[in-house]
């Protein structure tokens, strides 16, 4: 039998949305950055993406680091253990406008330092990158039998 995905439409009369949800809201935090317009700003940028659980995106023209990480408070119910006392923020955000049943797809998402390279060359232009790029690995060694 295949069960239908709960949505806002056939949410059950009494019933909350968050029974269903995944939780998605309290899964990563997103800060607004400058827009990334120099070399500079692209560095910076670049040192972001070298911590793991980090990401860079981009929606309507406004620029986010995203953080994915779990908030220390979400229960395996995927409910808040300290729904009381959560953060203004917590409070401020419903289910009328969450992200339950949205698939979101961003301008730009950026996960690796080297796309931001790519994007940043694509862009700004070259300038002087020197040390902005991995070194080249050395080649392998031929082996001969």
């Amino acid at each position: 039998m295949v069960t239908e995905r709960m949505t806002r439409e056939n949410l059950p009369e009494g019933k909350c949305l968050c029974e269903y949800c995944p939780a998605k809201c309290c899964r990563y935090f997103a800060l607004p950055i400058d827009t990334p317009d120099t070399v500079k700003d692209f560095d910076f940028m670049r040192w972001f993406l070298l911590h793991e659980r980090a990401s860079v995106f981009v929606e309507e023209e406004n620029w986010y680091l995203l953080v994915h990480t779990v908030c220390k408070h979400l229960q395996p119910d995927n409910r808040c253990g300290i729904y009381e006392t959560r953060p203004e923020i917590c409070r401020e955000y419903s289910t009328d406008n969450c992200e339950y049943d949205e698939d979101t797809t961003y301008e730009k998402y950026f996960e690796t330092p080297e796309q931001v390279v790519e994007y940043m060359e694509a862009t700004v232009g070259q300038g002087n990158q020197s040390g902005i790029r991995s070194t080249e690995p050395p080649l392998l060694p031929v082996v001969t039998v």
